[in-house]
């Protein structure tokens, strides 16, 4: 059987942490930060667990992480 390739785009964007959790950077850091407040922007700088309604598919799309 052959070997299942692995989704690049979601491999980059998802990490598995040591307790299978799927973590993920936080949306929305582009550009227009000035306007946010301090307290926006500080929390924006840290990682979130992704959805749990997407877990299943993202270890679909990546079999060997």
């Amino acid at each position: 059987m052959p070997k299942i390739k692995t989704h690049q785009a979601t491999a980059k964007r998802f990490r598995l942490t040591a307790t299978n959790k799927l973590k993920k950077r936080k949306a929305g850091q582009d550009h227009f930060n000035s306007r946010e407040s301090g307290n926006t922007k500080r929390t924006k700088r840290l990682d979130i667990n992704a959805d749990a309604t997407l877990v299943k598919t993202i270890k679909t799309l990546t079999p060997y992480r």
